[in-house]
């Protein structure tokens, strides 16, 4: 349907967080989600006592495609730093592109389903290149802003009042407060994070040497091929983001190496533990921070 109201799309995410809440049986559903990139999975297996459902099973969920992404939602509690008692989460260790054949609303499916469902922020993450000067392999960045020039928007064609907004804002598509909380966690663990501008392309060719030079003329910090139509659709949704991008390579032309996702998926490994350290201890500040929901912006689902 190429416009106007698909009116079978509230039926099929409401259909598939029914699906998720009976398999959670007597548990409620938690109210934090974190969307794992490519070679982040590992997080997802610090999560006790958890409740494993493969996307394949889900009614009207996507299929993961690509190494790196296991496919897989994961809902348990990931425990604290330190003995600090666990905060409940649901992980998506793994996620969908516009460059295995999916449509912008496909790869934001599962994102929709859950927030629908009471998930009420999410940690969105990715691996991307680096484009600042500043920047090195095995960096984290937070995300601040982001450019879209993939031609597609998971809002285009259909819609219905029921996700939000028409128009939805997207001053502040990344919690400022959520931001203040990554850069007061890091600091505590003694660990660089940077900050700057996230850029998606299609792909799944990577950028040219010319094109970097154009992101780096336009204001992008790094690239990738992810995150953005699932940041659009949470703040149609009126839910919280914290953008984090592991920077694995330095882009096209910046670095004499010719890219490959082998390398991707070995610097995440490489960085996996300060990842995890940096998430683990940031995950109950977040969802201490949804008590007080100021900084939301936006129309809830």
């Amino acid at each position: 349907m190429a416009a106007g109201k698909d009116p079978n799309l509230i039926e099929r995410l409401d259909l598939a967080g029914e699906f998720v809440r009976l398999r959670l049986g007597d548990r409620p559903l938690p109210r934090l989600g974190v969307v794992l990139g490519s070679g982040l999975g590992g997080l997802a297996e610090r999560i006790v006592d958890p409740v494993t459902i493969p996307y394949r099973d889900v009614p009207h969920f996507p299929v993961s495609t690509v190494e790196g992404h296991a496919g897989r939602l994961v809902i348990g509690e990931l425990p604290g730093d330190a003995g600090a008692p666990g905060t409940p989460v649901v992980a998506l260790q793994g996620r969908f592109h516009l460059y295995e054949g999916y449509g912008a609303a496909q790869v934001v499916f599962p994102i929709r389903a859950l927030a629908r469902l009471g998930v009420r922020a999410f940690v969105i993450t990715n691996a991307a290149g680096g484009i600042h000067p500043d920047f090195a392999p095995g960096d984290l960045m937070v995300i601040t802003d982001h450019l879209n020039l993939t031609g597609q928007n998971p809002l285009m064609g259909s819609h219905d009042d029921a996700l939000g907004p028409r128009f939805p804002d997207m001053s502040d598509a990344y919690d400022a407060d959520f931001r203040r909380l990554a850069r007061e966690a890091a600091a505590a663990l003694g660990l660089r994070l940077q900050e700057g501008v996230y850029t998606v392309l299609s792909g799944p060719s990577y950028e040219t040497p010319a094109e970097v030079r154009m992101l780096a003329r336009i204001g992008a910090d790094a690239c990738g091929m992810s995150t953005i139509p699932e940041v659009v659709a949470c703040r149609q949704m009126g839910v919280r983001v914290l953008g984090i991008s592991l920077i694995s390579n330095l882009a096209a032309g910046i670095s004499p190496r010719r890219l490959t996702h082998a390398e991707v998926i070995e610097t995440a490994a490489r960085v996996e533990v300060d990842f995890t350290r940096l998430v683990t201890r940031l995950v109950p500040a977040l969802d201490a921070a949804l008590d007080d929901d100021g900084g939301a912006g936006g129309e809830g689902p």
